[in-house]
């Protein structure tokens, strides 16, 4: 699996209170047209964690089916209960998904020991490739760049998404794991400073709506173009912090009706974006050309 480049977190559709197929399946055309590099289902931004079980897997198989294996598909996949997740990451296989990404469970908050051997459950059980996920900020529990180190034996356990905001814990990463694992970016302000110290990309926000151009700035980076990639980041910056104003996806669905993709829907707890936010979305997108 080519895990590098732009990847795109992509939302879930909602029509009056069910997936819109129809619209999911645009926005993947709409990737695949732009230059995205991969698709991840279900993940914090396709709103996975008020998916039902049948939706779920609908989604990742509708994702894999109108891809076509033109980009890999990593399927969300993750779960705060072990079993739970081997049972999704299972069928994540049985879809055709190219790899899972599996979040550090949360709530229960496990300890590092837990951590790893959730993991290690979970790499035993299903034979496709893992990109861990780390994201403090949602799951109340940090996984250390130690604890990662002691998965690297688990050959299946191919990348990470790191999403603790921390350039240090990137670089921590990076030195103990080396070129063993693939560091993703898991914070789209962050993705040119952790590239610069090795990351290979971005599991991307920002990509729903401006996906040729995330592509262009990771491909520069990876190309050694560095001006040209801090050019790239410079425009898209605007971006990066509008569409955290707000819970992620409330802003970023909000973007996507602003751009006729898809309705701003969203399921409770989320609730619509306030006016006063819309209308600063609205702006920076206007100034960007995206609308």
């Amino acid at each position: 699996m080519n895990l590098q480049g732009s990847i795109v977190a992509i939302v879930t559709p909602f029509k009056a209170g069910r997936v819109d197929e129809e619209a999911l399946t645009a926005l993947i055309e709409f990737h695949l047209a732009a230059g995205t590099n991969g698709i991840v289902p279900c993940g914090t931004t396709g709103e996975s964690a008020t998916l039902t079980h049948e939706e779920h897997k609908r989604v990742i198989e509708l994702t894999v089916k109108v891809t076509g294996g033109r980009i890999p598909v990593i399927a969300g996949s993750g779960s705060n209960s072990t079993e739970e997740a081997v049972s999704l990451t299972l069928h994540a296989k049985s879809a055709g998904a190219d790899g899972a990404l599996l979040i550090t469970p949360y709530y229960n908050k496990p300890t590092q020991e837990g951590l790893y051997q959730h993991y290690k459950k979970i790499a035993e059980s299903v034979d496709i490739p893992i990109v861990l996920y780390n994201i403090p900020g949602r799951t109340g529990v940090n996984m250390l760049p130690e604890t990662v180190a002691r998965l690297m034996p688990f050959k299946s356990i191919v990348g990470i998404k790191e999403g603790s905001g921390s350039i240090q814990q990137v670089a921590e990463l990076i030195h103990l794991c080396g070129k063993r694992l693939t560091v993703i970016s898991g914070d789209d302000a962050i993705t040119l400073p952790m590239m610069a110290l090795g990351a290979k990309g971005a599991i991307s926000v920002t990509a729903n709506i401006a996906p040729a151009d995330m592509a262009k700035m990771t491909t520069a980076a990876l190309s050694g173009d560095i001006a040209g990639a801090q050019d790239w980041h410079n425009r898209l910056y605007p971006l990066h912090k509008v569409l955290f104003l707000e819970t992620n996806p409330i802003p970023v669905k909000a973007a996507l009706a602003f751009m006729g993709k898809c309705s701003e829907e969203v399921r409770l707890p989320l609730t619509p974006i306030s006016e006063d936010n819309k209308a600063c979305l609205k702006t920076v997108m206007a100034e960007y050309g995206l609308i």
